[in-house]
């Protein structure tokens, strides 16, 4: 077992030292002495689970998506993302601001998927964010389990005052996480650049990862506040699974 697990990590690594250029089989087996069978076997196994593809245009065979998965922090959402990609785009449209897709890994907020708007002035935020500091964010970690909420709040403490002054106590904390449930969504409206919402997207009853909307806080208003949470709650909605 160990000698095919080896045999695989060799051949990844053949088709990675050129991503760009197909591998033939008959290369491949001939360059890492392995009998054509056996390759041929192990290939297909790394292409039924994503790890090499056949190229679209040549014969040979490339690095599959899940590398680029893997490399971006998104690997196991690409049926979520695949869902998302429409909502993302309605969602834009209706209000011609960004949005993404975010998951919450340790005490950050990753963005998976980021759509930007045709806008001549552009809000802005980081791939990667500090959980309290975020509307996403802060919503997936509103939406943890109590005892995994627990362990998180044991492992990476209380909001930073200047973060999130309405939480920097645990009792404040809770209270602002239990609003947070009540409402289905967080909107960070206190901002003097950013406004942004978080919805949450749910998998088998349990939330997976946010839908967000932000703009410059110059363009927000009554208006676009109900339309915005309005968008960013049905989009959630479209691409959970229960």
């Amino acid at each position: 077992m160990i000698q095919v697990i080896n045999r695989a990590i060799d051949i990844i690594e053949y088709v990675a030292n050129n991503p760009k250029e197909p591998k033939l089989m008959g290369h491949i087996a001939d360059d890492l002495n392995l009998n054509t069978a056996t390759c041929a076997n192990i290939i297909k196994t790394l292409v039924d689970r994503g790890f090499l593809k056949k190229a679209d245009k040549e014969k040979g065979y490339l690095l599959g998506d899940n590398f680029t998965e893997i490399a971006s922090g998104s690997f196991g959402y690409k049926q979520l993302l695949d869902r998302a990609e429409p909502e993302l785009l309605l969602a834009q449209q209706t209000l011609q601001e960004n949005c993404l897709i975010a998951v919450l890994k340790e005490n950050k907020r990753i963005i998976l998927k980021h759509l930007i708007a045709n806008q001549l002035v552009q809000a802005t935020t980081a791939d990667e964010k500090n959980a309290y500091d975020a509307s996403t964010g802060r919503l997936l970690v509103a939406m943890l389990p109590d005892k995994e909420l627990a362990q998180y709040i044991k492992r990476f403490g209380l909001p930073d005052k200047s973060i999130w002054p309405e939480a920097s106590s645990r009792a404040q904390l809770l209270e602002q996480i239990a609003i947070i449930k009540k409402q289905g969504y967080v909107l960070i409206e206190d901002s003097v650049q950013v406004i942004g919402i978080g919805t949450p997207i749910y998998q088998n009853g349990k939330v997976v990862a946010g839908f967000s909307i932000y703009m410059p806080a110059f363009r927000f208003n009554h208006e676009v506040k109900e339309l915005m949470i309005k968008t960013a709650l049905e989009a959630a909605r479209n691409i959970s699974i229960e």
